[in-house]
């Protein structure tokens, strides 16, 4: 009689505990003005497919824009709560700042899940977090199964390992470019304030950046993008032939990392496993060979274009469309035809 008893209450108390653990916090990351990032609205749609009831957490000087933006411009129904940090302390997005924020709110009984994009801000929080928590992060996943079960690459994208994670926390990063940003809409989310958090102890603080400013579509977010490699030669050549196809299409540009290291370009335009990962629609590849590296970062575009010289680059084992011959002749003639 008393061991049955005695079950009771614990029973009782798993239950609660599994109601109190059923929503997901979203990180959001903005721009400077306060405008969602493209990714982040992937981190929204990817935290609306687990079926949780979702919190958004915003934060910045320009965290109250951010707010309005995702309650009368995002379709989400299972978003109900965006949190506001609003401090300058976090417009930068350091880590040393943002770390402590995300784990106090993630302490609470409340979450069951963690989403952030798989992004330089993503990429350096998640794993401080999974510290301090003292939880495993799922890093990178392209696929949701279900609340427990996730899909994500290994050896460079060529394989997919499918991961079922117990934890009673799941931190997650997600690949934007495999999940489509979440729909334009409204919704009826409560706006709240966010705990108040202590100054950092550690003595980091921002200096500064010095970023390349350019009128083209962001890389990571683009649905055309032209592409050097070491093919190109030097710089002269890569801006002669790349810069003008780029514009004819109103396209991204994009490099490997051999040509980035060559300083053909900028290294904010890397490409590949130690680069940016992209998606678009159309992905031409000029003087690229197609390294292992590389293809990891872009062998998901819908249509891939190929132009080279060799014949037997491994590139064309995966492009759509191939052109073997002089890049100096093809892809002006190319421009050409494009622009008219």
């Amino acid at each position: 009689m008393f061991s049955i008893a005695s079950k009771v209450p614990s029973v009782l108390y798993k239950s609660a505990s599994f109601l109190r653990l059923s929503s997901t916090l979203a990180f959001i990351e903005t721009s400077p003005e306060g405008k969602v990032l493209q990714s982040s609205l992937s981190a929204l749609n990817a935290a609306n497919q687990l079926g949780n009831p979702i919190s958004a957490l915003v934060v910045g000087s320009n965290a109250n824009a951010a707010s309005e933006e995702l309650r009368n411009k995002i379709k989400c129904g299972n978003l109900n709560k965006i949190i506001v940090a609003k401090n300058a302390a976090y417009d930068n997005f350091l880590p040393e700042m943002l770390t402590p924020l995300c784990t106090e709110l993630l302490r609470s009984d409340q979450y069951s899940h963690f989403i952030v994009s798989s992004s330089s801000v993503g990429k350096n929080v998640l794993p401080r977090i999974g510290a301090l928590l003292d939880y495993q992060p799922i890093c990178d996943i392209t696929k949701i199964v279900d609340a427990n079960t996730f899909v994500r690459p290994i050896y460079a994208g060529n394989a997919l390992a499918t991961v079922k994670c117990p934890q009673d926390k799941k931190l997650i990063s997600i690949r934007s470019s495999s999940f489509p940003s979440i729909e334009e809409g409204a919704n009826e989310a409560e706006i709240v304030d966010a705990p108040l958090m202590e100054s950092s102890s550690l003595g980091t603080q921002w200096e500064g950046a010095s970023l390349v400013k350019n009128e083209r579509p962001d890389l990571g977010s683009a649905t055309r993008i032209v592409s050097g490699g070491r093919g190109l030669k030097n710089k002269e050549t890569f801006e002669r032939l790349v810069t003008p196809l780029a514009d004819s299409l109103h396209a991204a540009i994009g490099a490997t990392r051999a040509a980035v290291d060559a300083g053909f370009c900028d290294n904010s335009l890397q490409i590949g496993q130690t680069g940016k990962v992209v998606a678009p629609d159309l992905y031409i590849a000029i003087g690229i060979s197609g390294a292992i590296q590389h293809l990891a970062g872009m062998k998901d575009s819908k249509t891939i274009v190929a132009i080279n010289n060799d014949p037997e680059a491994p590139i064309f084992q995966v492009a759509d469309f191939g052109l073997v011959g002089d890049l100096n002749e093809i892809v002006p003639e190319l421009t050409q035809k494009i622009t008219k």
